[in-house]
C-alpha cells in the first residue's frame, strides 16, 4: 500500500523531468543550425526578456558549450556543458551546468537560483522532419520543483524565438 509521503516522494521525482514537444514551422536544418552554430543559437537562446550576447560551441562528443543569457536588466547568467552524444540531424545528449564567464562550474546558488539542484543536469533533444516541418522533442533532466514551471517557460518563450529568428 502506498502512504501519502511515498505518493509525495513519487511526484517530487517525476516532476524533475522536464518534457517539452514542439513542432517548428521550419526545415530539419535550420532547427539542428540553431542548436549547433553559435550565430544561430544567439539569436534565440533565453526568454523573451534576455539576450544572448556570447556563444562558443564546439559541436563534437565531449565537445563543450558556453553561453550567457543576459537581462533587460543587465544580469547575466551563465552555463557550459559537455555533449555526450550527437546523432547527426537527430539527437543531441548533453549536460548542463550554471558556470562564471570562463566555463567554471558554479552552484546554482551563485545566481540565487532556490531548491536542490543535482551536480549537473541532463538534456536531451531529439529531432524528427514532418513535411518540411520539425518535431523537436526536449527532455531537461534534474529541474528542482521551486524553479520547474519557470524553466518550462522559460524554454517555450526561448523555442518562440527560435521559430521567430531563425530563417
Amino acid at each position: 500500500m502506498e502512504t501519502k509521503s511515498n505518493t509525495k516522494q513519487a511526484a517530487t521525482t517525476a516532476k524533475k523531468e522536464l518534457v517539452i514537444q514542439r513542432v517548428f514551422n521550419l526545415p530539419l536544418h535550420k532547427v539542428w543550425q540553431a542548436w549547433t552554430e553559435p550565430e544561430s543559437y544567439k539569436k534565440w537562446w533565453g526568454p523573451y526578456d534576455f539576450t544572448c550576447p556570447s556563444a562558443t560551441i564546439d559541436f563534437r562528443t565531449g565537445g563543450k558549450y558556453l553561453s550567457c543569457m543576459r537581462s533587460s536588466k543587465g544580469e547575466e547568467f551563465w552555463s557550459t556543458g559537455v555533449y555526450k552524444e550527437i546523432i547527426l540531424n537527430k539527437k543531441i545528449v548533453m549536460s548542463d551546468n550554471f558556470s562564471d564567464a570562463e566555463g567554471n562550474i558554479v552552484a546554482a546558488s551563485a545566481y540565487n537560483m532556490p531548491g536542490e539542484w543535482p551536480k549537473e543536469l541532463l538534456i536531451t533533444v531529439s529531432f524528427e522532419e514532418a513535411d518540411g516541418a520539425t518535431k523537436m522533442k526536449l527532455k531537461h533532466i534534474g529541474t528542482p520543483d521551486e524553479v520547474y514551471d519557470e524553466c518550462i517557460k522559460g524554454w517555450n518563450e526561448s523555442f518562440d524565438k527560435l521559430e521567430k529568428n531563425i530563417n
